[in-house]
């Protein structure tokens, strides 16, 4: 069985930043393809970021780059989400997900049904 739990979520206010962490345990996932993904109320779930645990390429919505970052750590079985330059339209409930069958990000990272494992998620407020 493989959990996720992210963290690192909160209030800011817009141009501030946050860092999101998403530790895996259980069932090694290290090398399928890990994604985030957000909500916002009433709007569907989209791609934000994606990698690997183990390192490798990385992978991003067109309205996060340059101000978003994926990362890892591969001993702590972590990736983690480097938001800055934050504006209103990031809020949103954040997840973390990981494929779960060794797939690679590059086909389809953005698709939500494609992961087999979900955190619970982490909410992040940007304020104006």
């Amino acid at each position: 069985q493989v959990q996720l739990v992210e963290s690192g979520g909160g209030s800011v206010q817009a141009d501030g930043s946050l860092r999101l962490s998403c530790t895996v345990s259980g069932e090694t996932v290290s090398s399928g393809c890990m994604a985030w993904f957000r909500q916002a109320p009433g709007k569907e779930r989209e791609g934000v970021a994606a990698g690997y645990i183990g390192g490798g390429g990385t992978y991003y919505a067109d309205s996060v780059k340059g101000r978003f970052t994926f990362s890892q750590d591969n001993a702590k079985n972590t990736v983690y989400l480097q938001m800055t330059n934050l504006k209103p339209e990031d809020t949103g409930m954040y997840y973390c997900a990981a494929d779960g069958s060794g797939g690679r990000c590059f086909t389809g990272w953005h698709i939500p049904q494609r992961f087999l494992y979900w955190g619970q998620g982490t909410q992040v407020t940007v304020s104006s």
